[in-house]
């Protein structure tokens, strides 16, 4: 493909980049951050061109990164997936994962971490469930182990169940707990965390007038 430049054109439908002609005609397009260093006349070899076409497929795959991470932190498997469904090059995207991590933007601890707390925050689930929700993000047992030491599960299964408990009619002891224990189990948490938030909050409920007590008919 060697050949004299005798033409860069902005694309009309993409500023971003920039068409590259060869004696006079199209060739390939480049991102125009790379087109800025090359001139009408310059002659490219076969290698400067393969090196040209090497560099924009990064640019491209770092960009497209670089989009998907700014909906939410990603682990670094789903960035390589995500990749790897674009059809990025296995050398390509080794090295946009290796720039993402050396800025930042891609550390599987914090992701971890954020994982963990959004759940804690928003919707508490027992350590069985995200166990399982870090392992499909691709973490590695020891990230996730590092995640998980410092839940306390009987605390966020009686703030996932306090919440709902306050949304439902009055009922018997029995109907409370039977109800409310297939909840927690569906968010995984284990049986000693049910047990306590289920009696830490029946009591609650009873206090506030919200459940029946039946020891007092």
């Amino acid at each position: 493909m060697t050949g004299t430049i005798t033409a860069l054109k902005l694309q009309k439908k993409n500023k971003e980049r920039v068409n590259v002609y060869l004696d006079g005609r199209y060739a390939f397009s480049l991102a125009a951050i790379e087109a800025a260093r090359l001139k009408r006349g310059q002659l490219l070899s076969d290698q400067e061109i393969e090196d040209l076409l090497e560099r924009d497929s990064f640019q491209k795959a770092y960009a497209q990164a670089l989009r998907f991470l700014s909906y939410r932190p990603r682990s670094e498997a789903e960035v390589c997936r995500y990749l790897q469904g674009k059809k990025v090059s296995p050398v390509i995207e080794a090295e946009v994962v290796e720039r993402l991590t050396a800025s930042g933007l891609l550390d599987d601890q914090a992701f971890a971490s954020y994982w963990v707390e959004n759940r804690e925050s928003f919707n508490p689930r027992g350590r069985h469930a995200l166990r399982y929700e870090l392992c499909q993000k691709g973490l590695s047992e020891e990230t996730i182990t590092w995640a998980l030491e410092d839940i306390d599960e009987e605390e966020s299964a009686y703030r996932a169940l306090i919440s709902r408990a306050r949304r439902m009619p009055p009922l018997d002891r029995g109907s409370f707990r039977k109800k409310l224990s297939s909840f927690l189990r569906r968010r995984g948490f284990s049986y000693g965390a049910i047990s306590a938030a289920l009696e830490r909050t029946w009591w609650e409920m009873v206090e506030e007038g919200r459940m029946l007590d039946e020891s007092e008919g």
